[in-house]
């Protein structure tokens, strides 16, 4: 569970108690209840939903892409086509980063393939989603190796930014 799951959590553990307690609770005590306090109740009310929407807009925004990275359901993500560059270089598409297939691919078996099966880099991991089924691009790949995500730790601070592209450009590149 990462700590903005349980940031969302908190906020919503937050609202649903405090929805408990003026609904059977504070009834109970005082059946007028709100009665001159509707301002505050309200008041109240009000900011803890806003601050539970809040924590899932803010904490919970990676979500959605983190699915398709993990095998859950999501939104389908498209790939460019890729064109071969001078030095061995492939751009593909999703901003038309730059990086090495060929090395890329050593650093993959290197890196991922004990999480990832990769057919092109002859890996069979399984702790992470088999991305010969997952459509990618080299950004969404860059994001996901740069921050991690869901299971996936960041890898940002152990690989330059050059073998990232690198790593990206082969597994877009090993997409049939």
């Amino acid at each position: 569970m990462s700590r903005n799951d349980v940031i969302i959590g908190v906020a919503a553990l937050v609202l649903v108690v405090f929805s408990l307690v003026v609904s059977i609770v504070v009834p109970r005590r005082d059946p007028n209840f709100p009665g001159r306090k509707i301002g505050i109740f309200t008041a109240v009310a009000i900011t803890l939903v806003v601050i539970t929407l809040a924590s899932v807009e803010l904490a919970g925004e990676t979500h959605e892409a983190e699915g398709a990275e993990h095998g859950g359901e999501s939104v389908a993500t498209e790939t460019g086509g890729g064109t071969e560059t001078g030095g061995g270089g492939t751009e593909t598409g999703g901003g038309g980063a730059q990086g090495d297939v060929e090395a890329g691919k050593a650093v993959f078996t290197a890196n991922c393939g004990s999480c990832h099966t990769l057919q092109e880099a002859g890996t069979s991991g399984t702790v992470g989603p088999n991305l010969d089924e997952l459509s990618l691009t080299v950004d969404r790949v860059v994001q996901q190796v740069t921050n991690g995500g869901g299971a996936m730790p960041p890898f940002g601070g152990q690989l330059s930014e050059q073998d990232i592209q690198n790593v990206a450009a082969f597994v877009v590149a090993s997409q049939g």
